[in-house]
């Protein structure tokens, strides 16, 4: 009885090798890891003392480093419990659970039918590589060579050429036994009613041989080398061996990548495979000539838990990003799901890879969002409806994407995150006022949603829709003002760099609006800076600098900026590049981070020490005592700090 390669290579998923195996070792517990299925053991195939064979859960594969014998699940069981292959395959699908098929000769004739197809596509692959590296294929070499496709690059991926003939590969394959019914349902040429000759489907193409999971060749993609065709990429059509919505161009390598523990990444086109593959990125596969398909989808999850779906940043870009999250949600499970992300517009993969290099990409998937940041981002677009009726439509519209979900557990919770975020947005903007005292004793109203006073529109009151501030922010003490002393250095120099650099302040908010800073004065101009900088996430510095200063900052700032310069600080000034203020902005708030955290732990272990005078509570307040010193008397020294602002000092 034959088995079908998808019957086969079932049993082989479900099933880890290392079960198979362990019915015949004994595992050695020092050097074998159970939970990344990296199993070793004295090999059962010869006599040694010390394990020397590898069982790996992962590639379904073992391997004797003594005597170098290698096999997969039924060459085990065949070579060492000396069982026949069909015997093999009955023990394991009743190992895995895998019902056995019931025998059918017509569906053992078609499997011989695709084992000859096999043959005849790997005929054609070798006559179309042949092709490009002959003098018929200058101009597709060069066509690749404009791309950065390197020659290794095209070994690696067996790209060739198809020569402008329409009967040029018919001619090939019966001069190689090929009949011409199997040169039809290969799909290799073209047999139209008009015309009793068939033809060759890709002429004057460059060809991308595509191949299934076991690394053999299914079809083709083929890109015009000419202007005036109709299509500049064809596919080959559905066969018995290529079902578009089940083949992920570089799916095998990207599979055996994913072992391995590199991303899974689904991109658009054949050359944005082999820039990321070539860039590093072996797990980046493709769909062909169609939108991501459920069965993709199950490819996907098969590979990695966690795909991640790299969509362009133009509008089609972003709807095919909206479809995605539609095919996706029905099919979500506990831990299975996807993360989606957006390229610069105008740049797919390939583009950006050329001109920024292998991090301009890795940055991109870095900063891949979770499905359910896209779907609130997609629903909102960040801004609140002002109207019952448009919030009573976002909140209906949010709970039937979450309802799609068929799993119970993974619905819940996305009803739950979507309420959550839903509190958090319609929040009301709080009409509170607090007294202060300004420097000429009168007593003034201090609104958050009116900072400036008198009758001035409270945000969202200007025709255009408010901006959403989450509750750490819009409930932080920093937006209270006080009277207090002058600001430390460390301090000044963080609110000083934020004044100058106002971009710096937006990407960090909520951060910021958690700090804890020792002065009032302090305190109260960061929180009216963070409530300017929420109003308009465009401020430039200057309108920011003017704003603070019509508000009674004016003097505070201008005695910070003194204390700095004094102290030769010079990474807050408005002059300094945007990066290199990051860097001293970054360094300054850790410093900062690390002294209150000490000081709290200061605190505590006074408290301790009243209460348990030993030595080692003694201990561990002289310890955080010398801390202290050290944070306090820290200069973060960077190296090559402040090139981009033409400086070659090395200070904060």
């Amino acid at each position: 009885m034959r088995f079908s390669d998808g019957f086969l290579d079932e049993i082989r998923q479900r099933l880890p090798i290392s079960q198979v195996v362990g019915e015949h070792v004994i595992w050695d517990k020092r050097k074998s890891q159970p939970q990344r299925g990296d199993m070793w053991a004295c090999c059962p195939f010869h006599g040694e003392k010390s394990p020397s064979f590898h069982a790996d859960d992962r590639r379904g594969i073992y391997h004797c480093f003594g005597c170098g014998v290698s096999g997969d699940h039924f060459r085990f069981l065949t070579e060492k419990a000396g069982m026949s292959f069909p015997e093999a395959v009955e023990k394991l699908a009743g190992m895995a659970g895998v019902p056995m098929p019931a025998r059918d000769e017509r569906d053992e004739a078609r499997q011989e039918s695709r084992r000859s197809l096999y043959d005849v596509m790997e005929v054609a692959t070798q006559y179309f590589e042949a092709a490009l590296s002959h003098n018929i294929g200058a101009r597709a070499r060069g066509y690749l060579n404009e791309r950065g496709v390197t020659a290794a690059a095209q070994t690696k991926f067996r790209l060739g050429y198809s020569p402008d003939s329409a009967n040029g590969l018919k001619e090939h394959l019966a001069a190689n036994g090929v009949s011409a019914q199997e040169m039809v349902d290969a799909g290799l040429v073209v047999v139209r009613e008009e015309s009793p000759l068939p033809y060759d489907r890709f002429r004057n193409r460059v060809m991308f041989p595509i191949t299934d999971l076991r690394g053999k060749v299914i079809a083709f993609g083929g890109r015009a080398m000419s202007a005036d065709v109709p299509a500049k990429y064809l596919n080959s059509p559905e066969t018995e061996l290529f079902k578009k919505r089940m083949t992920l161009y570089n799916g095998q390598t990207a599979r055996e990548a994913a072992r391995s523990g590199k991303s899974v990444i689904v991109v658009e086109g054949y050359l944005d495979v082999i820039a990321a593959v070539t860039a590093g990125f072996e797990g980046t596969v493709a769909p062909l000539g169609t939108a991501l398909t459920e069965e993709h989808l199950q490819m996907l999850w098969r590979m990695s838990d966690e795909p991640v779906l790299c969509f362009d940043g133009d509008g089609a870009g972003q709807r095919a990003a909206a479809r995605a999250t539609e095919i996706v949600l029905p099919h979500l499970q506990p831990g299975r799901t996807v993360r989606i992300a957006t390229l610069p517009e105008g740049q797919d993969p390939d583009d950006l890879i050329k001109a920024q290099g292998r991090g301009a990409f890795a940055d991109v998937i870095d900063r891949a969002r979770s499905l359910s940041d896209v779907i609130w981002s997609i629903e909102t677009g960040g801004i609140v409806p002002e109207t019952p009726e448009a919030r009573a439509a976002l909140e209906s519209r949010l709970r039937a994407r979450a309802n799609a979900i068929g799993e119970a557990s993974v619905k819940r919770h996305y009803l739950q995150a979507f309420d959550e975020k839903l509190s958090a947005f319609f929040a009301p903007v709080r009409n509170q006022r607090w007294e202060r005292r300004d420097g000429g004793g009168q007593r003034g109203g201090f609104d958050r949603r009116n900072p400036r006073g008198g009758n001035a529109a409270p945000v969202g009151s200007r025709g255009s829709p408010r901006v959403v501030v989450s509750d750490t922010l819009r409930n932080s003490r920093l937006l209270k003002p006080g009277r207090g002393v002058d600001a430390t250095p460390r301090e000044a120099a963080i609110l000083v760099c934020l004044v100058n650099h106002p971009a710096l302040a937006d990407s960090r908010l909520e951060s910021l609006a958690s700090l804890e800073l020792s002065s009032p004065t302090s305190r109260n101009l960061l929180g009216t800076m963070l409530d300017l900088v929420t109003r308009d996430h465009d401020i430039s510095a200057e309108a920011l600098n003017a704003a603070l200063g019509a508000r009674g900052f004016g003097e505070a700032i201008e005695k910070m900026r003194d204390l700095l310069a004094r102290q030769g600080v010079w990474q807050t000034g408005a002059e300094i590049a945007d990066p290199d203020a990051e860097i001293g902005l970054r360094h300054a708030l850790a410093l900062h981070y690390k002294s209150v955290e000490l000081n709290k732990a200061l605190k505590a272990a006074e408290l301790a020490l009243g209460d348990d005078p030993s030595e080692e509570t003694f201990e561990r307040l002289r310890d955080i005592q010398n801390q202290i010193t050290t944070v306090d008397g820290t200069e973060a020294l960077i190296e090559g700090f402040g090139s981009l602002s033409g400086r070659a000092t090395r200070s904060f």
